[in-house]
């Protein structure tokens, strides 16, 4: 069973060496910026060796593959080889094939809302809703480590729905804490722009206070965010593909995932919270 330990990162990220390379076979992809070639799902990538490793994993990015140095499974891929599947892989049989491509990116989705969770668990300012949060960790984490079949049958939408409640809230509380935003700084967009899904794509947010910002779903792809303010501005769902944050604080940032950190571009200078990696592509 896979147990949420004092550091959930360490089950909820993926752990290559413990997985048989589910996310390069199971996965479809398409010629793009981010990927070289066509790749249909439950083909394995030519790059993938014997071993289930890429053989071409450090120069990813050089050889047109940013897609797969985005990607972050939250542990789907070792949970699925290690627990549904008790270490067996897709190349033993055809059964287990069509069962673990099927189940992977379910428990993919489970994982990703139980770092949610997790995160929330961890917001002081939430704590009102720490028993109900415990107790939706534990239905996701059932359903995670659920028999194969059962995890197929799961209706994922029904069981996220009481949860993003539960998020939404989580944030709520812990962006109101704190020093607000200077509303009377200068901004060169309209602060009504600043909300849940907002489109901002290649917005100029530079030194921008956005303390406390509501930013959900927000459309941030190649927005340049440098020097900005983003503790305690809710992140989760926003599409930070590009964006510049060079210099930027997203020491506090709410909901904040490797995978966002990976798919923007940062500096030295650039503040993340303690459970996030600091991309190596960033210079």
């Amino acid at each position: 069973m896979a147990t949420i330990v004092e550091e959930p990162r360490r089950a909820l990220r993926a752990e290559c060496g413990d997985c048989v390379g589910l996310c390069c076979v199971a996965l479809a992809f398409a010629k793009s910026a981010d990927f070289a070639f066509d790749k249909p799902a439950g083909e394995p990538c030519v790059n993938l060796d014997g071993d289930d490793r890429c053989s071409i994993h450090p120069h990813l990015r050089d050889r047109g593959f940013k897609g797969c140095t985005v990607f972050d499974c939250f542990g789907a891929g070792q949970h699925v080889t290690r627990h549904t599947f008790d270490g067996r892989s897709w190349r033993d049989d055809d059964a287990v094939r069509a069962g673990m491509f099927a189940v992977f990116p379910i428990v993919r989705q489970l994982h990703e809302l139980l770092w949610y969770l997790e995160e929330a668990l961890r917001m002081p300012a939430a704590a009102p809703l720490h028993p109900a949060l415990r107790e939706a960790r534990a239905e996701v984490e059932a359903a995670a480590d659920a028999p194969a079949d059962a995890i197929r049958m799961l209706d994922v939408d029904e069981l996220r729905a009481p949860a993003a409640e539960l998020l939404r809230e989580a944030a709520r509380l812990t962006r109101e804490t704190g020093e607000p935003a200077d509303c009377t700084a200068p901004l060169r967009v309209k602060r009504s722009r600043i909300r849940p899904g907002a489109d901002l794509l290649g917005a100029d947010l530079r030194g921008a206070d956005l303390r406390g910002a509501e930013l959900r779903g927000a459309l941030l792809i190649a927005a340049d965010l440098r020097d900005a303010r983003l503790v305690r501005a809710e992140l989760i769902g926003a599409d930070l593909r590009d964006a510049r944050l060079g210099g930027a604080d997203l020491s506090e940032a709410i909901y904040l995932t490797q995978t966002q950190v990976n798919a923007a571009t940062g500096d030295a200078r650039t503040r993340l919270p303690r459970t996030v990696d600091r991309p190596s592509h960033w210079r």
